[in-house]
């Protein structure tokens, strides 16, 4: 669920964080962006450094998902998979540290190296972005298959029933804004047939491992030929295929999607393997994906500005999407 809180004290907490980093005193912070958690910009005016400082939302994450997070960060640059982020440790030696103000719960916060770059121009051509985020994840899933994760690596799971089940992590898709009863068993009978086919489909290890979950453009930096992978922060266990789908989250319905989604499998074959029953599967993933951010815009709806201006009309825009997968798999 979305969290309310004074921006001020959020400001005033994350002051007060870097005084547990070997940074001067004199450090600046500007928000730069509030989705889920809160993320500032840090400049050093004595070391001219830039840092990025991430406050975390309370009741998502615990301290140690957080830290695993991290360890598959580190793990993907050390194994040279992809370029990502570095995550800096406090004086205390601890990346994740904890903090409370008199006004807010204590919550975590984690300190990263700076990374020049931007996301893609959304209307650029993103034909060849979609081939290198296709790239990025088959080595990402690769990567995943064969890593040995440390005994203290714990992520929560994007399964089906945490995802559109009654406790899924964004809570019910019942709560879709602008629901009506046509709406709803509409939506009911393409949940049901989402789960049937992922039920068929299954969960071997060539198919469900850690994934990003969030792979979309706008989640990648881009400088050159540099790219590096970014916002790991619903990394989980998944299915690999459930990537393709988060690519393309909130614009399931523009005309490009089927231009994309062949340049996303032309980069995934490029850097790892796919078998014909993950193809088939793609437009459930994409169809999972769109009940969840249905899932999403109910529980932010009544506090973040995204969530309104999504509204009732995201929920309109999703029956025609529903109703085609209807009369493709049903």
């Amino acid at each position: 669920m979305a969290e309310v809180v004074d921006q001020d004290e959020v400001d005033r907490l994350a002051q007060a964080a870097l005084a547990h980093y070997a940074v001067s005193p004199n450090c600046t912070l500007q928000l730069i962006n509030l989705s889920e958690n809160w993320t500032y910009r840090v400049e050093d005016p004595d070391s001219g450094t830039t840092y990025a400082l991430r406050v975390h939302r309370t009741g998502y994450h615990t301290p140690a998902e957080i830290a695993s997070e991290l360890l598959w960060i580190d793990a993907l640059q050390q194994d040279d998979v992809v370029g990502t982020v570095t995550p800096l440790a406090a004086r205390s030696g601890e990346r994740v540290i904890q903090m409370a103000t008199d006004a807010l719960p204590e919550r975590s916060v984690v300190l990263f190296a700076w990374e020049e770059g931007a996301p893609p121009d959304p209307d650029a051509d993103l034909i060849p972005v979609y081939r290198t985020l296709g790239a990025i994840s088959a080595g990402m899933h690769e990567h995943a298959r064969r890593w040995q994760r440390p005994d203290a690596f714990t992520r929560f799971s994007w399964d089906f029933d945490t995802a559109l089940g009654p406790q899924g992590h964004w809570g019910p898709w019942q709560d879709a804004v602008g629901l009506d009863d046509e709406k709803r068993n509409l939506f009911q009978r393409t949940v049901d047939v989402v789960d049937r086919r992922l039920q068929t489909y299954g969960k071997g290890p060539e198919r469900y491992g850690l994934i990003h979950a969030d792979m979309r453009p706008a989640n990648v930096l881009v400088l050159g030929d540099d790219v590096r992978a970014i916002d790991f922060d619903d990394c989980g266990a998944g299915w690999f295929m459930y990537d393709f789908a988060t690519t393309i989250s909130f614009i399931e319905e523009h005309p490009m999607v089927p231009e994309w989604r062949a340049s996303w499998l032309e980069g995934y074959r490029s850097a790892g393997t796919l078998s014909a029953e993950d193809e088939a599967e793609l437009d459930t993933f994409v169809m999972l994906r769109r009940m969840m951010l249905l899932c999403w815009v109910g529980s932010h709806y009544a506090h973040a500005i995204e969530a309104q201006e999504l509204g009732a009309d995201f929920t309109l825009a999703t029956c025609p999407l529903a109703e085609t997968y209807l009369s493709h798999y049903a």
